[in-house]
């Protein structure tokens, strides 16, 4: 019988074989190291994120010994028990998402482009023209923190310290961060939430055109936003939003870099680039994993989960699953059928997707304009948990 354990080195370069294993033999495996049911195919991930009251958001509601644990980590961290988009349900969530939509609208996201794209000029442009570099290093990481900031209204000169409080809170994601990794935790978003404190009482007196002055007005109307929940958002922001696009960046390169004859076909017609970005957030999905709570005792595939119990819902499993996309573990940039869940599904659907795909959009037309030809150049390091999935170091040569 096949056996889910995503601390194997083996898993974090590659888990797709160990995902193909447990979807052909065990599709609702019972994970005895995490204590959770482990989810492998496109209908059954597919069904729990399309269904919010069997399966909940919120790890609070969790049988009593992981809730108990849960709770206790998040006491310890500034806001730690304050309700987010990400881990609300019902009402709570319609409530959050509901303000935060009406300051984080397409019109906004859109409005970003032009922006986007010159800071991906000028951070190409800063990168070596000609030998091997770290593509992370210098493109991948940097762009999206950028992006986040000026969205938020941060200072340029203050981007570095958003880049390592990303860094640091990102632990979070971690199944079983270190107590080294949680102090650092508190102490960047103590930092952050002081920083932030400061830039809400400013756009309270001088409103500006950014993201933190529509929310700060969203503050006092009626379905409010308290000052706690508007930090809250905020380092989600940060947080999902770097963390994220920054694999989705570097997981594409590696992708195509490894795919020669489809880097080539992007080049000879560049308006392939959305459907693209589309293919690579399947083919390997920044977010591997989503958690959800059984409410209620539910059967799949004979197997019955009680409530309370903790459900694994592996996007990068689902994505790759072949009955529901043809050769999925081929990189294909003309796919049209590609209805993934990279971004989830349903009333927890992401909320930064479009902010996503336009960064991802512009920072390959970036790329590939700025660099006629571009090889790998030693071997890649990953950043993989069965959460997020991303490079850590990415050389290349151009």
């Amino acid at each position: 019988m096949a056996i889910f354990n995503p601390f194997l080195p083996s898993f974090e370069r590659n888990p797709y074989p160990a995902y193909a294993s447990l979807r052909a033999s065990d599709p609702v495996h019972w994970s005895e190291t995490l204590g959770a049911w482990v989810l492998t195919t496109y209908e059954d991930c597919d069904r729990v994120l399309r269904d919010p009251k069997r399966f909940s958001n919120n790890p609070l509601n969790a049988s009593v010994q992981v809730a108990d644990a849960i709770r206790e980590r998040r006491r310890e961290l500034p806001l730690g028990m304050v309700p987010t988009v990400l881990n609300s349900d019902g009402e709570v969530h319609a409530r959050l998402r509901g303000i935060v939509s009406r300051a984080f609208t397409p019109r906004v996201v859109e409005g970003l482009g032009p922006r986007i794209a010159e800071v991906a000029e000028f951070l190409l442009d800063a990168a070596p023209s000609s030998g091997a570099f770290d593509l992370v290093r210098a493109f991948s990481e940097v762009l999206p923190v950028v992006v986040i900031a000026e969205l938020l209204g941060v200072p340029a000169d203050d981007r570095p310290l958003f880049r390592r409080w990303a860094t640091a809170i990102a632990a979070t994601t971690r199944p079983m961060p270190t107590p080294g990794a949680i102090e650092d935790v508190k102490v960047a978003a103590t930092e952050l939430i002081e920083y932030m404190t400061k830039v809400i009482e400013e756009r309270q007196r001088e409103p500006r055109e950014d993201l933190i002055s529509a929310l700060v007005r969203a503050e006092g109307e009626e379905a409010r936003l308290s000052r706690d929940e508007l930090l809250a958002f905020i380092t989600v922001l940060l947080v999902a939003g770097h963390e994220t696009t920054t694999h989705l960046i570097g997981n594409g390169m590696h992708a195509l870099l490894q795919a020669p004859e489809q880097l080539a076909l992007l080049r000879a017609e560049p308006t392939l680039i959305p459907a693209a970005v589309e293919e690579l957030l399947r083919l390997d999905s920044p977010v591997q994993a989503l958690v959800r709570i059984a409410t209620e005792s539910v059967e799949f595939r004979e197997r019955r989960i009680e409530a309370g119990a903790v459900l694994l819902v592996m996007i990068g499993a689902a994505n790759r699953d072949p009955a529901r996309f043809a050769e999925p573990d081929r990189l294909d940039v003309r796919r049209a059928d590609n209805d993934h869940l990279a971004f989830g599904r349903g009333p927890h659907f992401c909320l930064g997707a479009p902010l996503a795909r336009l960064e991802g959009r512009i920072a390959f037309e970036a790329l590939l304009r700025h660099y006629p030809s571009i090889a790998a150049a030693g071997t890649p390091e990953r950043s993989s948990t069965f959460v997020l999935r991303g490079m850590r170091s990415l050389p290349v040569s151009v």
